[in-house]
């Protein structure tokens, strides 16, 4: 069994659990072990009513009273594609060199145990008890539909009196190098789905059908790319095509209908509401009949540069020398939920090769993630903060 305070052995345990959302693998029975042997009160939440929606959480505690430093992050995976691809197995956990790879190593098995090691390594030197609470909050549906993991934890939370005071989620925020960057904040992000509706015909008697693929083809010439110029701590928000589909077989026939899917990264200067307002005003300009369906899975946020970000800022510069970045860049992730209960921010290693074949973190990454979020806790405490 991996020992707690050893990061890498720990995350070679996780990664060997092939938890592909939303199956759990065992991965949250390996972070429970290790965590037990520190002290840790553990609490397995499932959520989710038929078979196939369950999802596997965890919530871990160890200590009492305030003060509550929380870190968030995920065990499930996202699938590996093709097997063949990859170098080595995907669940084999497996060291070349100054590697660690394997599928989770970066996003995020990788950082959750550097979680539990810093955790490790600070309880040594607070041998008398902790001066507050140190919780995990831990799912298993980060990857997929986020229904049953994070927002559904955070509601318990609040239900047993468990909501932290501070919360770093350790999502994979350095596109190169460790140090490189902190997100304090994520743009919103939305799905849409556009079909546009005519009339089935013969090719060769256009007259008689309504073609809909040139005016699916102009509503989307309208909105694709970039919607703003940005704003403070934002960059423009974005809209991209991600499928086209007509579904006719026939090379002689005209279809009835033809539509698209895409995807929008929004900065806090619009909400899901005036993006609606927008996409219609412009596809009503092109006219004709159509169907517009979206999906709101995060709104835009940002905890502004403040005590939490600093803390960080600082824990990373005490160990490598550089000063990071603050950041809102990237896709989504579960702080979006942590933020409508207290100041959080995101941390971890370095994510070139999240979701890729060939997924992987430096090993002297491992070790100086864990030295980081252990001055992270030590300033945290030191300030007894109650931010």
């Amino acid at each position: 069994m991996a020992t707690p305070d050893d990061p890498l052995e720990l995350a070679r345990a996780l990664i060997r659990c092939p938890s592909v959302t939303p199956e759990d693998a065992g991965a949250l029975d390996v972070l429970e072990g290790a965590l037990d042997d520190l002290g840790f009160t553990c609490t397995r939440l499932v959520f989710g009513e038929k078979e196939g929606e369950r999802v596997d959480n965890l919530y871990a505690r160890l200590g009492d009273g305030r003060p509550l430093f929380c870190f968030a992050g995920h065990t499930d995976v996202v699938p590996v594609g093709e097997p063949a691809q990859w170098s080595l197995d995907p669940f084999a956990a497996e060291v070349d060199g100054a590697r660690l790879f394997g599928r989770g190593a970066a996003d995020m098995k990788g950082a959750i145990a550097c979680f539990v090691a810093a955790t490790a390594r600070f309880t040594q030197n607070h041998a008398q008890g902790l001066p507050g609470t140190i919780s995990l909050l831990i799912t298993g549906d980060e990857e997929g539909e986020a229904v049953n993991g994070t927002a559904k934890v955070l509601d318990w939370m609040a239900q047993n009196d468990e909501i932290p005071d501070a919360c770093l989620v350790g999502e994979p925020t350095n596109p190169r190098r460790l140090g490189e960057m902190i997100k304090i904040g994520r743009r919103g992000s939305l799905y849409a789905r556009l079909t546009v509706r005519g009339a089935q015909g013969h090719v060769a008697y256009p007259h008689l059908a309504d073609n809909p693929i040139p005016r699916l083809m102009t509503m989307l010439e309208r909105v694709r790319g970039e919607m703003d110029g940005g704003c403070d701590h934002f960059q423009p928000s974005n809209l991209e095509i991600t499928s086209i589909d007509v579904g006719n077989p026939a090379s002689n026939v005209i279809p009835a209908s033809a539509s698209a899917r895409f995807s929008i990264r929004y900065n806090p200067g619009h909400t899901p509401l005036s993006i609606e307002r927008w996409l219609r005003e412009n596809f009503d300009a092109v006219g004709g009949a159509y169907e517009l369906a979206l999906t709101a899975t995060g709104d835009a946020f940002l905890t502004p540069p403040g005590p939490l970000s600093e803390l960080v800022a600082g824990a990373v510069e005490s160990v490598l020398g550089t000063r990071p970045e603050l950041s809102t860049t990237g896709g989504t992730s579960d702080a979006r939920f942590i933020k409508d209960y207290c100041p959080v921010c995101e941390f971890g290693l370095v994510g070139q090769t999240m979701h890729k074949v060939d997924e992987h973190v430096l090993l002297a990454d491992l070790g100086a993630l864990t030295d980081i979020y252990t001055a992270v806790l030590a300033g945290f405490f030191a300030a007894g903060r109650t931010e």
